[in-house]
């Protein structure tokens, strides 16, 4: 029965690919490490400076919002000059 064979021939192979794989990433997988500890040094920030920060995004937020909807009318009225015309 050579379909038989062939079968099994696959699924070994099949196989021994499945194990390989899970051999090479066994280590990458991520986790939680005890070991590592992130040190972060925040500087202090005075109220004025979060103060002038909450500005500064605030203003960059504006910007962004009115960039979009521009770009939506005037895709909206280009859309609709091409329905009319």
């Amino acid at each position: 029965m050579p379909l038989g064979e062939s079968m099994r021939s696959t699924l070994k192979s099949n196989k021994a690919i499945m194990i390989d794989k899970s051999r090479r990433f066994r280590k990458t997988l991520g986790g939680y490490n005890k070991g590592k500890k992130k040190v972060v040094n925040f500087p202090n920030a005075t109220s004025k400076d979060l103060q002038l920060i909450k500005q500064k995004l605030k203003k960059e937020n504006q910007r962004l919002w009115c960039k979009v909807a521009g770009a939506l009318v005037l895709f909206i009225g280009v859309l609709l000059l091409l329905i009319i015309w």
